[in-house]
């Protein structure tokens, strides 16, 4: 299984940063977004941490849609799709492989996203940097799980792909919260948010959302029942 989900992950990461597919669209309409909430506030004055975190992980969700609505439909425009699941590799693979390949693409997109933050947004970094990377981890781990499920759920249908965006976000918004509060405390200090509690939460939920779309993958991707 290890090998058919790095194959997976290897070949959609060649296709993505071959023409930039995907990729491109997803950081420019993060940045679009980042840019557009600057507006907002005063020339000068500092937007809140909470407010500046909620943007950075909105940007976020808003690119993980494009990238695994792509990654999934790279195999819907060639009719590769059945081949995957008649391959003798469990399907699961699939879903690891472009979970894979999607967190690679998310995590280049975040470090842009994050540049876009503290420069337009005008923001200060007075917590320890560790944190970033482990709120990072914990949220992206939910993100592409749910992403790899739901990207395969509305492959090829555009209707579904619409509907992807609406099932998804209240899904994510127990991780999505954990992120923002832990980047709060990594803009603002550690002191204004209790860490532990938000790191234990996105830990939790990484677990939930991970078994279940193991559990759910089969029946989604291939229609089993």
């Amino acid at each position: 299984m290890l090998g058919a989900t790095l194959h997976i992950a290897s070949k959609d990461l060649r296709l993505s940063f071959h023409g930039m597919r995907g990729v491109l669209q997803s950081v420019l309409l993060g940045l679009l977004l980042i840019f557009l909430f600057s507006l907002s506030r005063n020339p000068g004055d500092v937007m809140p941490a909470v407010s500046a975190s909620a943007v950075f992980w909105l940007s976020t969700v808003f690119a993980q849609v494009l990238v695994f609505n792509t990654l999934y439909g790279y195999e819907e425009q060639s009719g590769a799709r059945i081949g995957l699941v008649l391959s003798p590799a469990p399907v699961q693979a699939v879903w690891l492989g472009k979970a894979l390949a999607g967190g690679i693409l998310l995590v280049a997109c975040q470090c842009v996203f994050a540049l876009a933050t503290v420069v337009f947004l005008g923001q200060p970094i007075d917590g320890p940097l560790w944190l970033f990377g482990v709120a990072g981890v914990l949220v992206d781990v939910a993100v592409c799980a749910l992403g790899s499920l739901l990207g395969a759920l509305s492959a090829g249908n555009s209707t579904r792909e619409s509907l992807m965006t609406v099932i998804l976000f209240p899904l994510l918004i127990p991780a999505l919260l954990a992120g923002i509060r832990l980047f709060e405390a990594g803009l603002a200090g550690v002191g204004v948010v209790d860490v532990s509690s938000w790191i234990g939460m996105a830990t939790a939920f990484d677990a939930v959302f991970s078994a279940a779309a193991l559990v759910l993958f089969p029946y989604v991707y291939t229609g089993e029942e």
